[in-house]
């Protein structure tokens, strides 16, 4: 099964997606992870570069069997993954697609306040 989390920056995608992989034993793919890695590599992100990636971790996740769930803003329609990896297994044949289960989330704060904290909190933490 994939999950997809979305939403924007400081609402929680995270501490959700993080809850719910250790509660039911899943993968956790964070995009904001991968980007930064990236970014220490001497890479520039500049577009859909960690999202492809954190797409073909899912996918390789998926086919042995794993549950996944990807946490990420999904900027763009690449990055809306529930249809990125069905139409990728779709291409490659080496997974059925009647196989896979998908459920994307958003995720929202309630407040502008709220929100700002949390971006706050996140980034004095790195």
């Amino acid at each position: 099964m994939l999950i997809a989390l979305g939403g924007l920056p400081g609402v929680g995608k995270s501490a959700l997606a993080v809850a719910l992989a250790r509660r039911i034993g899943a993968v956790h793919i964070r995009i904001d992870t991968i980007e930064q890695a990236m970014r220490n590599a001497g890479f520039t992100v500049s577009g859909p570069e960690g999202y492809l990636a954190a797409r073909d971790l899912a996918r390789d996740n998926l086919r042995i069997g794993r549950t996944v769930i990807v946490d990420s803003v999904n900027p763009w329609e690449i990055t809306r993954f529930a249809s990125t990896i069905s139409s990728s297994f779709a291409r490659s044949g080496g997974v059925r697609v009647a196989g896979l289960a998908s459920t994307s989330l958003s995720a929202a704060c309630s407040s502008a306040v709220s929100a700002s904290g949390r971006i706050i909190a996140v980034s004095s933490n790195r």
